[in-house]
């Protein structure tokens, strides 16, 4: 089997499949209905033929026995029968019988039943016999029956069997057909017998067998069928045939046009001509509705055409209007850090931000970056204006402010001051910036703010809830030469939070006009104060999402959350990993462990267990290469000990993972390597290893007493 084209779907039925079933069913149909009607025809027919035979034998006979023998017969039969006692006629017995026996003998009764036999043989009948009446009781009397097997009835024989819508029948020449199990099919009919004076004399029965006939009719009605069977094939093959060149073909060639130039189109095939002639080379002569659509389908083609050129057109131009916002857009988000966390192996502070561009590009930023090793800045901005000229301002004042804060000694407001100074130079477009600017000392949670013109940032204390932080505003950024900026002092400690953000957020409005608020985004922040700064993001976008409903985005929505969760007394130390820098690491573990009042004893094994680990991190992480390699020193007053870090991303290695050296052997003996660490494992409480986030992370702990 080929695959199927693309564009196409699965057929479970196709229109052939669909006609041939219905003209099958209705064949079925059609043939079962004629079935049932000419078997039904027929055996009314032969039914009725062999009723109307067995009434004429009956009557024939009737004309051609003799009367008066009849009448004699029948009236030596009822001299006998009533003059019998009820006891007697009760016990149908031999003795009974033997008392009409002497009929057989009597010349009118052979005459009789010789005649009946010969209309019997004449007219193939089963039986036919004279019979009377007791009008008393409805009795049947048997006077002569020409049967010679063993089912004869002899004269005398009463039968009280006989019901009187039988007796009506009988008196009315009826015929009935019959099936019983010890007869099979029979077509019986009674014919009276009457004296002169109109008296009944009795009652000629004639018997006729049909189970030859019923042997005919099924014969029959097998026959019907296969024919009827035989002719619903042939013109269902034939109905098929014409159905599938006249309807189903033409229908699979528009099919087929219509997926070709469907996937002409999404190839994008640059030829017209062979765009446009999917339809109208087909050459569909059915002269009815197929051939219309074809021609009609074939018009749609070339009029899609050209508007598809035209589209192609105007798309094109609306495309060189729109690059410059999709630069501005992309130099945008590619000049905002986005990913996170962004700084895993710091466990003092968590952040996140998030910014969602309105449909026209504008000048909202956000950054954070590390200064040195123990202080961070944090940036909200937005630019005035919007399109290309506030892109490329945001640009600048981006690089501009992280610049200026590697060199302003932790100040805010000097950062500001110098890049108000050189936002101003040349700013003939007039653009300006709101600026927020925190910078902050991790260790001790103290830092300084500067805000220009810029929305009030929302503090959370651990436990509390968000509030604004309301002060004066400095002025905008670029709006005028040799502005002084103001600063304002914080102090964060572990479990707060801070949460700044720019104008899109209070200020987005739904379809009635009304602005989200600041009450609002208070609302949300307070759900879940504790949470973690990208649930507090998502909290409130999904609280904007739902306010706004479906009215558009006029201006970007930007935010950050910075949380502050520095461990009490943690201190951190990156250097390059080198041997000369062993000192300064050595200095800075023994200084800490100082602080600690620590045992000599305790911090000589600390200091070797330290060497150890950071020799061979200066020796085989980045061999031949060098890079970073970070000591993070934790006390913990509750069980008085202290755990130490190691921090590098050079090669993955897990020291802890390879077997201890057996030191019961000679140096000669034992393998080279592994002895330090082994060595260090036997001096520490517990050591631990794990590779996370593309570094490789070891941590010993030592208990100081």
């Amino acid at each position: 089997m080929g695959s199927k084209k693309k564009g196409t779907r699965n057929i479970k039925w196709s229109i052939s499949q669909k006609m041939l079933m219905f003209i099958l069913i209705t064949s079925l149909l059609l043939s079962g209905t004629s079935i049932l009607i000419g078997y039904r025809v027929y055996s009314r027919t032969m039914d009725q033929h062999y009723l109307d035979n067995t009434v004429n034998i009956a009557r024939t006979a009737v004309s051609i026995l003799d009367k008066s023998a009849m009448e004699h017969c029948t009236a030596e039969v009822f001299t006998i029968y009533y003059s019998l006692t009820p006891e007697e006629l009760a016990d149908e017995d031999e003795a009974y019988l033997q008392k009409f026996s002497h009929l057989e003998n009597d010349d009118d009764w052979k005459f009789l039943r010789k005649t009946l036999q010969a209309i019997g043989r004449e007219n193939d009948l089963s039986s036919i016999l004279i019979v009377a009446l007791d009008q008393g009781t409805n009795d049947v009397i048997y006077v002569v029956d020409s049967d010679e097997s063993e089912t004869y009835c002899p004269p005398g024989l009463v039968d009280s069997t006989v019901t009187e819508e039988e007796i009506r029948s009988f008196t009315n020449s009826d015929a009935v057909i019959t099936n019983t199990e010890e007869y099979g099919w029979l077509s019986s009919s009674a014919t009276p017998i009457y004296r002169a004076d109109g008296k009944l004399i009795g009652f000629v029965i004639v018997e006729l067998s049909m189970n030859d006939v019923m042997k005919d009719r099924h014969a029959f009605l097998r026959i019907f069928c296969g024919i009827l069977l035989f002719v619903t094939a042939a013109l269902g093959a034939l109905l098929t045939f014409i159905i599938r060149k006249t309807m189903v073909a033409p229908i699979n060639k528009l099919a087929k046009a219509a997926t070709e130039y469907s996937e002409d189109q999404a190839n994008g095939a640059s030829d017209n001509a062979r765009q446009r002639n999917h339809f109208t080379k087909l050459k569909i002569h059915t002269g009815d509705e197929l051939e219309n659509l074809s021609h009609v389908m074939g018009e749609m083609e070339k009029k899609l055409g050209e508007y598809i050129d035209n589209l192609t057109k105007v798309t094109a131009e609306k495309e060189r209007i729109g690059a410059e916002l999709n630069i501005a857009a992309q130099i945008q988000a590619d000049m905002l850090p986005r990913l996170f966390p962004a700084f895993p192996e710091r466990e003092e502070f968590d952040l996140y931000a998030s910014m969602t561009p309105a449909k026209e590009v504008g000048g909202d930023f956000y950054d954070f970056f590390l200064i040195d090793e123990d202080h961070i800045a944090l940036v909200m901005a937005d630019v005035s204006g919007k399109g290309v000229p506030a892109a490329l301002f945001m640009v600048i004042a981006k690089t501009l402010i992280k610049n200026q804060a590697q060199v302003c000694d932790y100040s805010p407001a000097k950062v500001l001051m110098a890049v108000n100074d050189q936002l101003c130079e040349g700013n003939e477009a007039e653009l300006f910036v709101t600026v927020w600017l925190g910078i902050l000392e991790i260790s001790t949670g103290k830092g300084l703010a500067a805000n220009a013109g810029h929305e009030h940032p929302v503090i959370c204390r651990a436990g509390g809830k968000h509030e604004l932080v309301v002060y004066r505003h400095s002025p905008a950024v670029a709006t005028m030469e040799g502005i002084r900026f103001r600063e304002h002092p914080f102090e964060l400690h572990p479990g707060d939070s801070m949460f700044v953000y720019t104008d899109g957020v209070p200020e987005a409005a739904n379809i009635k006009n009304e602005f989200f608020g600041t009450d609002r985004m208070l609302e949300a922040l307070n759900r879940n104060p504790d949470a973690s700064p990208k649930e507090l993001l998502s909290s409130v976008r999904s609280s904007l999402d739902a306010f706004v409903g479906k009215a558009p985005q006029f201006d970007d929505i930007t935010m950050m959350c910075f949380k502050y969760s520095k461990p009490s007394g943690e201190r951190e130390l990156t250097v390059e990993a080198t041997d000369s820098n062993l000192s300064k690491v050595l200095d800075f573990v023994n200084g800490e462990l100082e602080k600690q009042d620590c045992p000599p004893k305790v911090q000589m094994q600390i200091e070797v267990a330290v060497e150890e680990l950071f020799v061979n991190i200066a020796h085989y992480a980045y061999a031949p290469k060098t890079g970073p390699a970070t000591i993070i020193v934790r006390p913990h007053k509750e069980s008085a000990s202290v755990s130490i870090t190691l921090m590098d991303h050079g090669i993955p290695y897990d020291p802890l993972a390879k077997p201890d050296p057996d030191v019961t052997l000679s140096a000669e003996d034992r393998k080279i390597g592994g002895l330090g660490i082994y060595m260090v494992k036997k001096s520490m409480d517990s050591m631990h290893y794990e590779y996370k986030d593309g570094h490789n992370v070891l941590t010993i702990v030592k208990t100081l007493k």
